[in-house]
């Protein structure tokens, strides 16, 4: 068996393929591993280029148990309190959101008195609605629909069609009059990339994830999450090779119509080779895969389906090495302007911010230590964009095309202003920038989107691209591009689905045991207990609880790889 692409998606299909005891070669274009998980280093700064918010603890646990470890056992989890802080346009002081239901439900009775109960209602609906996605939804790859027909999914057709059919800004906006909460309640479409006003209220289940579950770091980074990946793949067995590029998927006649024979793929050097396989898994942009690697009369999605389709947004990114300390910004904070409707409507435009726009940034140097000198900051600022490779490409120390870099300096100053840092960017010694075409250029992605297909009602479940070409025998897919969609978790669960296929497994459901959503003190992983440990600074900003006990010994020496990638998100 081959897969393309050494992603998290790719990873983690080849390791559950070769723990099932089949042969198995990665192929992936660049030098590190990752794909959008990326990563970059420079003057002692340390970078996650991509995913930097944990979530669905238990569905990377799964996968971490079906190559028989865990979570605890791979990595030292942090849990985040407060889990992100909210600058909103106009206000003198940043929200703080508390780990954790209880706190949430505090903090919305003290933005608007009385919001707490209806809150605590709508975390109830968003817990039962990831409850049942993960028994009856994500784990299937819908190559048949008679999960539909199941009776929880039956007794809930009414409440599920009304989610459907209504956005999510317009079932949050009808029960919060607040701004800012109707805000930090629909902030989670971004990570499907799609907004609030398009993502069905399904979505609601997202709040579940940052408020009742909250948010973990893994310590050393997503990085650390790939290397432990990478390792557990290696052991199983699985053959990996880097800087090879594949240029083609190679077909042949069969009783059925075609089927996989291979990949055509070059190394490093250019020289050219071909691997045959039965089984091809494309774990890469999927546009890329069938248009680039497949003639035109073997794509199960022709030109004219992408014509339709949404690749979500893209991104201006910057990693800024910082001098001193800035405890005025969390491990995540997020900026959020006062008109959102309109500052979504520019991103969909492809107008650059001229003016305030929505801002995340990421200081990991709050929780861990090793990503920065001593006294130092680690700033990853991610200023969400159309999908427009025409921008062109970031660069080091300001050398990235001048629309990507007026997008990076504009949100340096917006964030210098904001959070009261006025000398920000003179503080600034380390910096590179990556714009919509680098992911073009480092992931294949599909007009520089920066985290897949959106999930829009058109593009989630059963409507979006399913694993499996229609066309050619033995051509399975995984990642952001198909089934079940965007994020960390969803990839993995996309490597699931290859396996199900694989073993002639349908319907939904998990392979082994059910994936049961966790909470409170299961957060915690194994035989460790809740309290706190020290952080960085004293303070809400910073504080922290162990959540997988000490560094395991095997864990620790692949803790951050020394590699430096340009590759981003997931």
């Amino acid at each position: 068996m081959t897969v393309i692409g050494g992603g998290i998606s790719g990873l983690a299909a080849a390791g559950l393929l070769a723990r099932e005891g089949h042969a198995v070669q990665l192929l992936e274009q660049n030098d590190t591993l990752g794909g959008r998980a990326g990563r970059w280093e420079a003057g002692g700064f340390r970078f996650d280029t991509g995913p930097s918010w944990y979530l669905m603890p238990e569905v990377i646990d799964h996968w971490f148990r079906l190559m028989g470890s865990s979570a605890a056992a791979e990595l030292r989890l942090t849990r985040l309190d407060p889990g992100y802080r909210v600058f909103f346009e106009g206000s003198a002081q940043p929200v703080d959101v508390p780990a954790g239901r209880h706190g949430a439900v505090g903090l919305f009775d003290s933005l608007s008195p009385g919001s707490g109960e209806s809150l605590a209602r709508y975390l109830d609906e968003a817990e039962d609605a990831y409850g049942v996605a993960l028994e009856r939804f994500l784990y299937d790859d819908f190559s048949s629909l008679r999960g539909l027909a199941h009776p929880k999914v039956l007794r809930r057709a009414p409440q599920l069609a009304a989610m459907l059919a209504q956005s999510l800004h317009g079932r949050v906006s009808r029960r919060f009059s607040d701004v800012r909460e109707q805000q930090i309640l629909g902030y989670p479409a971004v990570f499907l990339g799609t907004t609030p006003f398009h993502a069905p209220a399904l979505y609601q289940l997202m709040s579940h994830l940052d408020l009742t579950q909250g948010v973990l770091y893994p310590q050393g980074g997503f990085a650390a999450l790939v290397d432990a990946m990478e390792r557990l793949a290696r052991e199983a067995g699985v053959h990996i090779l880097t800087g090879a590029r594949a240029t083609g998927i190679v077909t042949g006649p069969a009783p059925g119509g075609p089927r996989v024979e291979g990949v055509a793929w070059t190394d490093a050097q250019g020289r050219v080779h071909r691997t045959g396989a039965s089984v091809v898994v494309g774990a890469a942009d999927l546009h890329h895969l069938e248009t680039e690697l497949l003639p035109e009369e073997l794509r199960t999605h022709p030109e004219a389906a992408w014509n339709r389709r949404d690749p979500g947004p893209g991104a201006v990114l910057a990693c800024l090495g910082v001098r001193g300390r800035l405890p005025q910004l969390a491990h995540h904070s997020l900026f959020f302007t006062r008109d959102w409707r309109d500052n979504f409507d520019r991103i969909r435009r492809g107008t650059a911010p001229a003016e305030a726009t929505s801002v995340y940034v990421s200081r990991t140097s709050a929780t861990d230590q090793a990503v920065a000198p001593p006294g130092d900051e680690s700033l990853f600022v991610l200023v969400p964009s159309a999908a427009v490779p025409e921008w062109g490409r970031g660069g080091v120390d300001g050398a990235g095309a001048p629309e990507v870099e007026a997008v990076a300096d504009a949100a340096v100053r917006q964030i210098a202003t904001w959070a009261g840092i006025p000398d920000l960017a003179d503080r600034a010694v380390v910096r590179r920038t990556f714009g919509p075409a680098d992911f073009v250029h480092d992931v294949n992605a599909w007009r520089g989107g920066a985290l897949g297909l959106a999930h829009t009602l058109a593009q989630s479940a059963f409507l979006r691209p399913g694993n499996a070409s229609r066309t050619v025998d033995g051509l399975l897919y995984a990642g952001a591009s198909v089934r079940p969609g965007i994020g960390v978790p969803m990839c993995l669960i996309s490597a699931e689905l290859v396996l199900k296929r694989i073993r002639g497994v349908h319907g939904p459901g998990p392979v082994g045991p059910p994936v049961v959503p966790l909470r409170g003190e299961a957060l915690l992983g194994e035989g460790t207990s809740p309290e706190r440990n020290g952080s960085r600074e004293s303070g809400a900003a910073a504080s922290e609880a162990p959540v997988s006990g000490a560094t395991p010994p095997r864990a620790a020496a692949a803790r951050v790889g020394a590699g430096a990638g340009s590759r981003w998100l997931t």
